[in-house]
């Protein structure tokens, strides 16, 4: 593929296909600077070592349909700002959904793949895409979409996306004539909550009740529910987990996208950033739910079981990620894509955001006029949503 030339006479960009050809302290620099003196990254996802995970697992390169193209912006040899670029084959594990795009650039007689995609492979998470030293914001970022663009436009591919930014970087992409979409999720936002029974007494007694019930049900499966993290990790809970996984991805991708290679590598640098819930009878996991830890959010990732029990999957993945959140003191819990059965379970509807260019004139504006439409849509459902969350009708009000 064709490299981008400068943007500007004083900033170089560099393409590179493997992330092993840049210091992890470099990379981090720019993606997770207030890690700098040992704390957690506001993001794990963006991380070198996250990253660096998927490659060298085989999760993304050769054959997956996510090759590497990391692009990077050197200021004198050094690095101001980083990406994480990828060459599509396919618009699977992105979750903010293309294909419709597809089918009709390719149904006009156009060539929608490859194309280049700005995100974390697998992972519906927000998080900054743009990576930026501090100091630099303005230089580097401008650089990086220059470069971007510049690298699809030179190399006559169809499109650039960048899913799960940031708002701010949605805004800042709209200014300078990037095409935003709105998407949702839902999410649960910690408003200073004591504890569980704190914020069941945020919910309307109906649903408090339901949740107690729910509760109820699933730790009555039989055995205990445990959570493990750091040195707590052991090689068996990721093997158990591998199954799980295995079920889920094979019923709802037809084949997992990670490979177990990435999970033993997740253990090996990543364990500090994990939250591995399982659930465990006469020393079997029987079911379980992987969740990432950032410096302010729990990510709620992956989830599978082996055993079907009610409510269990509602108390692995949800109701445990709210007692960890409220235990941490994390603002919120991010479940992943979709879902309105999180509702009830006081996970609201709450915008996400991403942004897209589009070479063919004809087929931007088209692009254009959806966005403008599905925008629309897309903000009457949250609020519609919202109004039938579980809270009470004040607390309602305090999130719209």
């Amino acid at each position: 593929m064709t490299q981008a030339d400068n943007t500007d006479a004083n900033v170089e960009i560099r393409v590179l296909g493997a992330l092993s050809q840049i210091a992890a302290a470099d990379w981090d620099s720019c993606a997770c600077p207030e890690a700098a003196a040992g704390g957690r990254p506001l993001d794990p996802f963006t991380t070198h070592r996250f990253l660096s995970a998927l490659e060298e697992s085989g999760s993304v390169g050769p054959g997956t349909g996510w090759q590497p193209q990391y692009l990077t912006c050197y200021l004198d040899d050094q690095l101001i700002a980083c990406a994480p670029l990828y060459a599509k084959g396919h618009s699977q594990g992105e979750y903010i959904f293309d294909h419709n795009w597809a089918h009709a650039y390719e149904g006009a007689g156009g060539r929608y793949y490859p194309k280049l995609q700005i995100a974390v492979p697998f992972t519906p998470a927000t998080g900054r895409r743009f990576l930026v030293r501090p100091g630099y914001e303005a230089v580097g970022l401008s650089a990086l979409v220059q470069g971007a663009v510049q690298l699809a436009s030179d190399n006559q591919l169809s499109s650039l996306h960048v899913t799960f930014c940031t708002e701010a970087e949605a805004e800042i992409g709209r200014e300078i004539g990037l095409m935003a979409r709105s998407t949702q999720q839902f999410h649960w936002l910690n408003d200073g909550y004591s504890g569980f029974e704190d914020f069941l007494a945020a919910l309307s007694s109906r649903k408090r009740k339901t949740i107690r019930k729910e509760r109820r049900q699933a730790q009555g499966f039989g055995g205990e529910i445990q959570t493990y993290s750091g040195a707590d990790l052991r090689p068996e809970h990721w093997d158990a987990f591998w199954r799980f996984y295995q079920d889920t991805g094979s019923r709802k991708w037809g084949s997992p996208y990670l490979t177990r290679d990435f999970f033993d590598i997740v253990h090996e640098t990543m364990a500090d950033d994990v939250a591995l819930v399982l659930a465990q009878r006469e020393g079997q996991a029987v079911a379980g739910a992987l969740n990432f830890i950032g410096a302010d959010v729990l990510y709620g990732r992956y989830w599978g079981c082996i055993e079907h029990h009610p409510c269990l999957h509602f108390e692995l993945c949800y109701y445990q990620a709210i007692d960890l959140a409220i235990e941490w003191g994390l603002a919120r819990v991010e479940a992943g894509a979709q879902g309105e059965h999180k509702l009830a379970r006081g996970y609201l509807p709450t915008q996400t955001h991403s942004l897209h260019w589009v070479g063919d004139p004809g087929f931007r504006k088209a692009i254009k006029q959806y966005l403008e439409a599905e925008r629309a849509a897309i903000d009457e459902e949250i609020e519609i949503l919202t109004s039938y969350g579980p809270f009470k009708k004040t607390q309602v009000e305090e999130h719209q």
